[in-house]
């Protein structure tokens, strides 16, 4: 892993950040058509933090009005057949399952399960205009307690935000 754990992305629009223990993979980030994808990794495997794979996804510029649907209607979406076939990697919603979804003031979190898989959490939220999705997955040999998964994430959440304050 790289040993940053900030960097301005989108032409600066968007600041993405790791919580603390967590580094951004610069290798991994893919930015096109105005959005990006990246990917954050324990920064060495000497610390007591938890193996845990970070998927970080930012939209479009003005992407971030999805939110304005509001939990009731993004659960609806996300446990719903369409919901869940964008859940799954394999575009098959029978793959997943959505074990758990709330909204925890203007962020939306889900507790997904995998068929052939570990599960994971996922928040959506709106940051600077624009949608922004983040997943906690723990590592195949090792899967992420379904408590610690949702540690990481507020702790990834939080990193997000504070980025981007300005």
């Amino acid at each position: 892993m790289s040993s940053s754990s900030e960097s301005a992305v989108l032409q600066g629009a968007v600041k993405i950040a790791a919580p603390a223990g967590y580094c951004l993979d610069q290798s991994s980030q893919r930015e096109k058509n105005d959005s990006l994808t990246s990917l954050m990794g324990p920064c060495s495997a000497r610390t007591a933090t938890k193996p845990a794979l970070i998927a970080l996804s930012i939209g479009q510029a003005g992407s971030g009005l999805a939110m304005v649907a509001g939990g009731a209607e993004m659960a609806a979406y996300f446990t719903s057949e369409e919901g869940r076939a964008t859940l799954s990697p394999h575009g098959k919603a029978v793959q997943v399952q959505v074990v758990e979804a709330l909204s925890v003031k203007d962020v939306f979190l889900m507790h997904v399960q995998e068929r052939e898989g570990p599960s994971y959490w996922r928040a959506i939220l709106g940051l600077k205009g624009r949608l922004v999705s983040i997943s906690v997955k723990g590592a195949p040999h090792e899967p992420l307690a379904p408590d610690d998964g949702r540690a990481i994430l507020n702790r990834a959440v939080a990193a997000m935000r504070r980025a981007n304050l300005h």
